[in-house]
């Protein structure tokens, strides 16, 4: 088996049937999106479960930044003369950490809180447009405040909203005159 004159085996190669292929239809690659079915190519909008994973994911990674750097400056702040360098780092992290996480989890709850709502008055109305967003955006800082009382769940829903309408049209703008 391993003398190189026998000829029952041959040794593998995988490209033996590509040389003659000119490389320009090696990589001829589509450049718009491939579905699997034609329903898929219809929809020119992100499904609930995709909106719900990236609002939620996106709202939690810029709350844990966000977070992280509010407590890291505090840590830096509330340092006492006369500390040593391992105690202001070890308060700088544990800080910055702590925020870290309470910012990066409250705002992961309101992107989840949104997502859903916004897919459901999606599903509901059986359209996409700009009144959803406000819904859903007003809805989500009202039940996110809702335990701390009704004026301010009204005044929570009325900054969600008013959020939620600026960053649609904030949105719009960019790709109006941005040009990608």
């Amino acid at each position: 088996m391993n003398d190189p004159n026998d000829h029952k085996y041959r040794k593998y190669h995988p490209y033996q049937d590509l040389y003659n292929v000119p490389a320009q239809n090696l990589y001829n690659l589509p450049t718009s999106p491939e579905f699997l079915f034609q329903e898929e190519s219809l929809n020119q909008r992100r499904s609930w479960s995709e909106n719900l994973q990236y609002y939620t994911g996106t709202g939690y990674l810029s709350g844990a930044i966000l977070g992280g750097a509010k407590g890291s400056i505090e840590g830096i702040r509330s340092a006492e003369p006369g500390e040593t360098l391992k105690l202001r780092v070890n308060r700088v992290l544990n800080s910055g950490g702590h925020a870290g996480r309470k910012f990066g989890n409250n705002l992961g709850v309101l992107g989840l809180m949104f997502a859903g709502i916004e897919s459901g008055l999606i599903h509901w109305r059986d359209t996409d447009d700009l009144v959803n967003t406000v819904l859903a955006g007003l809805s989500t800082g009202a039940i996110y405040r809702a335990a701390k009382g009704p004026r301010s769940a009204a005044i929570a829903g009325v900054i969600g909203g008013i959020a939620a309408a600026g960053a649609v049209a904030a949105k719009q703008a960019v790709k109006r005159y941005v040009p990608i």
